[in-house]
């Protein structure tokens, strides 16, 4: 029985590992191209993987690797400054420990509402609601944090920030995530079953 559940565990890590990776590439990937061609939308993929990962392996898995991508977040506004790094890490000027908040729990989110999701409305019409409503969880989280926390710091209009962003990225996230959740998971699902 032991080996059973090391065997499991195993697998788990692999998993997690392998996500974590496509992560990564995606996120440098898009660093990159996102830096070299002046897109006007430059919308977040690295939350799809974690989607993914929810629907397939679970809210546990998905958690996991929610909490990678906030990682990843920390460390990307702490090395790569921005002038709203300070929403994401604690390490740069006006950051704080308010700012893991934001950078954490909301990808954490999106490793578990989209298992439930698809867990209620299955099919081909849940994995489209699953992907969007993941995105949508990133989105609503990460921005209502910044408005309830940071409002009071934010040397700007906040809510003008917060429309411009939520019009164009947000909306762009939520149709990529869905139809890359529609067209990945049967496949995956496929290839975890015969695991």
């Amino acid at each position: 029985m032991p080996s059973l559940s090391r065997k499991k565990q195993a697998n788990q890590l692999a998993v997690i590992a392998m996500f974590f990776a496509t992560m990564l590439v995606i996120h440098f990937m898009t660093s990159f191209i996102f830096n070299v061609i002046p897109f006007p939308i430059k919308p977040t993929l690295v939350h799809v993987p974690v989607i993914i990962a929810s629907i397939i392996y679970g809210p546990r898995i998905g958690g996991i690797l929610g909490f990678l991508m906030g990682i990843i977040s920390v460390i990307a506004n702490t090395f790569v400054l921005l002038p709203t790094s300070y929403l994401f890490s604690p390490f740069v000027p006006n950051g704080s420990f308010l700012s893991l908040i934001i950078a954490i729990v909301p990808r954490v989110l999106i490793g578990i509402t989209p298992y439930f999701v698809y867990k209620w409305l299955h099919h081909k019409t849940g994995l489209i609601i699953a992907g969007a409503i993941g995105s949508m969880t990133n989105t609503f989280f990460v921005l209502g944090g910044i408005f309830i926390l940071f409002a009071n710091v934010y040397s700007g209009d906040i809510q003008a920030m917060l429309a411009v962003v939520f019009g164009g990225n947000a909306i762009a996230e939520m149709l990529i995530s869905a139809m890359l959740t529609l067209a990945i998971v049967p496949s995956l699902q496929k290839l975890a079953k015969k695991a």
